[in-house]
């Protein structure tokens, strides 16, 4: 249970949180054009099976690969495409923490 609450809290909570520190004037749509990037959890519906708490989503699906994530940095270089960028890297970071904490046991 507190794997899933950091695991779900962070992937509000650094969007939020860099929406409100980067963005302060129009901190409501970048942090919902950041949200966007819970997008790209599309690629778990052709994993078998479609979730599974044990497995970890960087390297596994190819929405979640290098290559996806060297798009990402693209994006977030372009000021049009940034928030949506940023949104994608911040959703691999929460999903990288939940593989740390996988890892540790939790």
């Amino acid at each position: 249970m507190e794997r899933t609450l950091i695991h779900y809290g962070l992937h509000l909570g650094v969007p939020l949180a860099l929406a409100l520190g980067l963005y302060p004037r129009k901190a409501l749509p970048a942090f919902l054009w950041m949200l966007a990037g819970w997008g790209i959890d599309l690629d778990h519906l052709i994993a078998q099976p479609i979730f599974d708490p044990q497995r970890c989503s960087p390297g596994f699906h190819f929405l979640h690969s290098l290559p996806a994530i060297g798009l990402y940095f693209m994006l977030a270089a372009y000021p049009r495409t940034r928030w949506v960028g940023l949104g994608l890297l911040a959703h691999l970071v929460a999903d990288s923490a939940d593989c740390i904490m996988l890892a540790a046991g939790m």
